[in-house]
């Protein structure tokens, strides 16, 4: 996914408008993704996921890419629709270019922030060994 968004820019046209919504649709997969992953976490017989701690941080860097790619689409949606053929035009969308890379900006800093949350070092993984059995002691009887 990381190669898709890098590969796939975002820029002040149609393609680019169609780029943004695709990060934003693969980063809702991602987030749901991370979501069900922390709660399998929390059922018996946990898979070889990073622990549920890690996972949550990282979900949440993720969910802030998705809100900056969210507030991006308003500076992109005005480029790839406001004609720019006066240099007035071109002055006048200044500010809407800078709107859209303090976004992407911000929301690739998100995502380098979750990759980095996900690469902190586990702990081996204890070997399975079997659960040990309660000893319970033979219930006295009494006569009353």
């Amino acid at each position: 996914m990381t190669a898709d968004i890098r590969d796939h820019h975002i820029t002040a046209d149609g393609t680019g408008l169609f780029n943004a919504t695709r990060h934003i649709g693969l980063l809702c997969h991602l987030a749901a993704r991370m979501a069900a992953d922390v709660e399998y976490q929390l059922a018996p017989n946990i898979a070889d996921l990073p622990p549920a701690e890690t996972l949550v941080a990282s979900a949440g860097h993720v969910g802030r890419a998705i809100a900056h790619y969210t507030q991006a689409l308003a500076p992109l949606i005005t480029l790839t629709t406001t004609a720019q053929d006066t240099l007035q035009q071109k002055l006048d969308s200044l500010d809407h270019h800078s709107r859209l890379r303090i976004h992407l900006d911000d929301a690739g800093r998100a995502l380098a922030a979750a990759r980095t949350a996900l690469e902190v070092p586990r702990p081996p993984a204890a070997a399975s060994a079997p659960a040990a059995v309660p000893f319970h002691a033979p219930a006295v009887r009494r006569r009353a």
